[in-house]
């Protein structure tokens, strides 16, 4: 326990943190009754491989893919959280947003799933933590409705997830045509019979496409519940997780460099303003994250935030100098100054000059605090894995039977696999979330299209009303989830 969490912790906290860790594995485990399921429904309903060998096979694919992710998909799904949240993600609140979040999304994906039907793990996600932004916008005072989600990277990521989509129905049927006209191999377009294996040839290219998009869904997929865990970690046990005791000498001394010269550019900016406290520069940089205007307070605020950062990183040469005590409130202030600066950086408060030097210190600060542990990765992986194992049936039969009016063929699969595959490797260089669940499944109904094979109207139908619903009502669960929470929280605990 202490090689993972550092010194003892107090009884109390050992159970809020295993059940907080215990229900965000839980997450993965649903996703992989879904998301993972899907990659390897083709290899098990064309027999290219038998359910458990493709599960095994699968969850190492996942495993490496999540151990080779950069973790910008799981740092990007929390940056759509409430700054103040994510700020004091150690307090009550912050707290009671990791539990609406991971509840809503796992009674969603449990009722779809109990249904058969293709649901996105990324959707229900999002849709809690909007539900999540709206009852704390509301329970904030002074806040406006809406204000404190992020929509700008909210917009982003629902635009990603509605084209995805659109991309695999249509190249992936674009795909199967082609294949066609090149390969003249008729038994590549059969359905398999019986329990008799494809060709070996097939069964070569079916496995490799299984392959690609269970590493692509580690890399992807695979990351939205590391940063839920990360932040749990954070909150319970910042003096080992709030910051990257790891990193090199190289990236202490940039970070210290450039911090140091984020202070004399913020300094030049704030002019002779009047310098504020530790809590007033938190709320003021909080208010603007949150809002995005700038306040005569703004600048300031950064300048201060920037010297408190500075004044305890200066003589250090590790990030481990850092004292326990010290760590969540540098993390704190860190994140506070990383999104102010991006903000900044958007707008016409900085020249080119300032932007690239405080941006090379936005750069440094997540190179110290953006970073998964291992085990962390080799517990997501685990639990994909086994939540596969456990639930692929009902996926994989509407995958293969209940999409088309014929069933799948080799060809079909591998197709559709093909584009899931590469859409979800770009979704990921590009940090953004996407559903493995739609875009396989999306690429199965334009192989069925593009076939003239027919789609059967009442899979489609529940398929596109199980989409539609999925963020609305992950909204409503999320707000509710968070609002019963806060209400524990206060009464309760008095916290």
């Amino acid at each position: 326990m202490d090689m993972l969490f550092g010194s003892s912790l107090a009884a109390g906290t050992v159970v809020l943190l295993v059940l907080a860790l215990l229900l965000a594995l839980a997450f993965e485990f649903v996703n992989g009754f879904h998301d993972t399921a899907n990659a390897v429904a083709t290899v098990i309903y064309t027999k290219s491989l038998k359910p458990n060998q493709a599960v095994l096979w699968s969850g190492l694919c996942n495993f490496v893919g999540v151990l080779t992710s950069t973790g910008a998909v799981a740092f990007g799904i929390v940056a759509l959280l409430p700054i103040d949240l994510i700020v004091n993600v150690g307090s009550g609140p912050g707290f009671a947003m990791v539990f609406a979040l991971l509840l809503s999304a796992i009674i969603w994906n449990l009722g779809t799933w109990a249904l058969g039907l293709p649901a996105s793990s990324s959707h229900t996600l999002i849709g809690s933590i909007v539900g999540v932004g709206l009852a704390n916008s509301l329970m904030t005072p002074g806040a406006h409705f809406g204000e404190g989600v992020n929509w700008g990277k909210v917009s982003d990521t629902g635009l990603s997830l509605l084209i995805s989509p659109l991309i695999g129905f249509i190249v992936a049927g674009l795909l199967l045509l082609l294949i066609k006209l090149v390969i003249r191999r008729p038994e590549l377009f059969t359905a398999p019979k019986g329990d008799t294996p494809p060709p070996l040839w097939i069964r070569a290219v079916l496995i490799f496409t299984c392959t690609g998009v269970s590493f692509a869904h580690g890399s992807n997929d695979g990351q939205k519940g590391m940063g839920l865990i990360m932040l749990i970690l954070i909150g319970i046990v910042p003096g080992v997780y709030a910051l990257n005791l790891g990193a090199d000498t190289k990236t202490v001394a940039a970070l210290v460099s450039t911090t140091h010269a984020g202070v004399q550019v913020a300094d030049r900016l704030a002019g002779s303003a009047p310098v504020p406290g530790d809590a007033d520069a938190q709320a003021a940089l909080t208010a603007y994250v949150r809002s995005g205007k700038l306040a005569d307070t703004t600048l300031p605020a950064l300048a201060h935030t920037l010297h408190e950062i500075d004044a305890n990183v200066a003589q250090i040469s590790a990030i481990k100098d850092v004292p326990e005590a010290t760590r969540r409130t540098l993390r704190a202030e860190t994140y506070l100054a990383s999104e102010s600066i991006g903000k900044l950086s958007k707008g016409n408060a900085l020249n080119d000059a300032d932007k690239k030097t405080l941006g090379a210190a936005r750069d440094q600060f997540k190179a110290v605090t953006t970073f998964i542990p291992v085990w962390v990765k080799a517990a997501v992986a685990f639990a994909l894995g086994l939540g596969t194992m456990i639930g692929w049936k009902r996926i994989v039969v509407t995958v293969g039977e209940r999409i088309g009016k014929a069933h799948l063929t080799y060809a079909q699969g591998a197709a559709a696999e093909i584009v899931a595959m590469a859409t979800i490797s770009a979704a990921d260089v590009l940090g953004l979330p996407v559903s493995t669940t739609h875009v396989l499944s999306s690429g199965i109904a334009g192989t069925m299209f593009a076939n003239h094979s027919g789609l059967q109207k009442e899979t489609i139908q529940k398929i596109l009303m199980a989409w539609v619903l999925t963020i609305p009502v992950c909204v409503f669960l999320g707000a509710m989830l968070f609002s019963a929470g806060l209400y524990v929280s206060f009464h309760l605990f008095g916290a």
